[in-house]
């Protein structure tokens, strides 16, 4: 599945314009084969996964994470713990950041991981029951997740120009080149 891009084209992306170019290809073809099984979707999601080489794997995970998550202190949250009660996925994304070498976010992940933990956080989806109005009701937990959500902030701008520094030095597992 990999995505073919004109040189100059290439050359001329900006940090997260290369992301978009890498990722939204991947995430178009996922969500036209979850369309088509919407029954068999985890089955459908497993075999799509497998398809995509590491680089691939590494940036859809957090890509999708980080669409999410960048959006507000109560998405960060929900979709922190969503993915963490997914251990498969939470797993992914972390792994996904230490194949791009993006110690900074993969440690901010493993905080929040330990602050979601603190709050009893299910670690299943069966036992999901996670709200974004959690952070409203419980002031502790507010607190806790408001310097997380800041460094997050803080740390994704970076996290994205370093992984588009990873995709132009690696572009083999991403993308061709065409003349």
């Amino acid at each position: 599945m990999i995505i073919q891009i004109k040189k100059q084209e290439f050359d001329y992306l900006d940090d997260e314009a290369l992301l978009n170019a890498c990722f939204k290809p991947l995430i178009l073809e996922y969500k036209k084969r979850m369309a088509k099984q919407p029954e068999n979707s985890s089955i459908s999601k497993e075999l799509f996964y497998k398809e995509l080489t590491t680089g691939q794997k590494a940036l859809f995970v957090f890509h999708v994470y980080y669409d999410h998550a960048i959006e507000s202190k109560c998405e960060f949250y929900w979709w922190s713990a969503y993915f963490m009660a997914q251990p498969k996925i939470w797993s992914a994304i972390k792994t996904g950041l230490q194949y791009f070498r993006e110690e900074p976010m993969y440690l901010l992940l493993e905080e929040t991981e330990l602050v979601l933990k603190k709050y009893n956080c299910p670690n299943t989806l069966e036992k999901f029951a996670v709200t974004r109005e959690d952070l409203d009701s419980t002031g502790e937990l507010s607190e806790s997740i408001n310097p997380l959500h800041i460094k997050f902030n803080e740390t994704a701008h970076l996290t994205i120009k370093r992984i588009s520094d990873f995709i132009r030095y690696n572009h083999e597992n991403f993308l061709k080149i065409e003349d």
